[in-house]
């Protein structure tokens, strides 16, 4: 389990002062063990780390499902059914009328317990940390962090993977797009290697002036 191999990290190095655990998001959708994944993470993650939760495009999904701003079809198309069956919501039918998304949305409202729907609305759009910037998806180019529009921090991909520096001063830490290896290309660092299909979890250490990836497929 990563969690372990960071604390063990942590024990070889005593002298540190502070310590986080930063996510960046997208915890549910992407399996059966959903719900248990929040789980995980409304414990104390590892003890001694302070932990910062990043909202996902996921999460958002399913949010705006719940309060009615979509009808959960393309959640559903994209993971959200993965997300029902982990809450014990059975899909009887994809909610293609406005009665079935309203039966289908008050069986979900129904089984996710208040600490899970208060965790979902409690993460964070973006982290900042000395020089760097962690957001699920990324930035847009040429707008600064305070301007910056939720949907890009969540949903944005080639504006940003494009641009040689997105946020000038600041090296952007995020997720949304699977690489096959972590990336770490200066301005930007990628960690989303894809857990849900490859079994590589990667987490990126940063120590002073120093950064290396950790992966669950690590030797």
């Amino acid at each position: 389990m990563l969690l372990s191999r960071i604390a063990a990290e942590a024990t070889r190095h005593p002298q540190d002062t502070e310590r986080s655990l930063i996510f960046l998001g997208d915890y549910i959708d992407r399996g059966p063990s959903s719900r248990d994944v929040v789980e995980r993470l409304l414990r104390d993650p590892l003890p001694g780390f302070a932990a910062v939760r990043l909202l996902g495009n996921h999460e958002e999904a399913l949010l705006d499902f719940l309060d009615e701003r979509s009808d959960g079809l393309d959640w559903l198309s994209y993971g959200g059914l993965e997300t029902l069956m982990s809450y014990g919501v059975p899909l009887k039918r994809f909610p293609d009328t406005s009665q079935r998304a309203a039966e289908l949305r008050g069986a979900l409202a129904a089984a996710v317990p208040q600490a899970h729907l208060d965790f979902y609305r409690s993460c964070s759009l973006h982290h900042t940390m000395g020089d760097y910037v962690f957001a699920h998806a990324g930035v847009r180019p040429g707008v600064s962090l305070e301007k910056q529009h939720p949907a890009d921090l969540l949903w944005i991909r080639d504006e940003f993977l494009r641009a040689r520096v997105a946020l000038p001063g600041k090296v952007v830490v995020h997720g949304h797009t699977i690489c096959d290896l972590p990336q770490d290309l200066g301005h930007r660092i990628n960690i989303d290697t894809g857990a849900f299909v490859s079994g590589r979890l990667t987490c990126l250490v940063l120590r002073g002036t120093r950064r290396r990836f950790m992966s669950t497929l690590d030797i």
